[in-house]
């Protein structure tokens, strides 16, 4: 593990839109956020979504069982997907908090400072250059994505249905950074 102190700044999401109240929200609303008496501080972001409950717990839905399936590829790598689309897509706000969660399952810190000081050509160990390469190539434009580059994590041990749970990491956050951005913006974290 790197001996660096690189850190990730955590950042706010701001909505250009006025997020729902939790205090007037609907039933369906609270029910779709997941609001108990004792858990009233949602996300802005939840907020925002929950102007739709339908449509938002089809999305929750979705993203936990991408994003927190049991087996499968390892949590870790599903967030360095997430961490790749997001630098692609230039979602500041995303790729802080996938690469603060890949820190913190894989301990790889030097993995993200590599992306966060020189971009995401590497240099990476094998099997992350693999992975890497091919999340960057199905984020810019999917056709890019090449039987080579599938080989590449086939030749580092990632199983097909491994490389599926990859692609679906990286897609959602094809799409998620680009709802982030219609619907608002990122922010520095307030000192207190």
């Amino acid at each position: 593990m790197s001996t660096s102190r690189f850190k990730v700044k955590a950042l706010s999401w701001s909505p250009y839109i006025e997020p729902v109240d939790v205090a007037t929200a609907s039933e369906e609303q609270l029910a779709a956020m997941q609001v108990t008496p004792s858990n009233t501080k949602v996300s802005p972001y939840v907020r925002t979504l929950a102007h739709d409950p339908e449509s938002y717990v089809a999305r929750t839905k979705l993203f936990n069982a991408i994003m927190y399936a049991k087996g499968g590829l390892d949590r870790a790598e599903r967030e360095l997907g997430a961490l790749v689309a997001s630098a692609v897509n230039r979602c500041v706000y995303c790729a802080s908090v996938h690469a603060r969660r890949y820190v913190e399952l894989s301990g790889r810190e030097d993995v993200v400072e590599e992306i966060y000081v020189r971009g995401l050509e590497g240099p990476f160990d094998a099997r992350t250059q693999a992975i890497v390469d091919f999340c960057k190539a199905l984020s810019e434009t999917p056709s890019q994505a090449t039987s080579e580059q599938v080989q590449a994590l086939r030749d580092h041990g990632i199983s097909k249905a491994e490389i599926v749970d990859l692609i679906h990491s990286a897609a959602i956050f094809g799409w998620a950074n680009r709802l982030m951005h219609t619907l608002g913006h990122s922010v520095p974290v307030e000192a207190k």
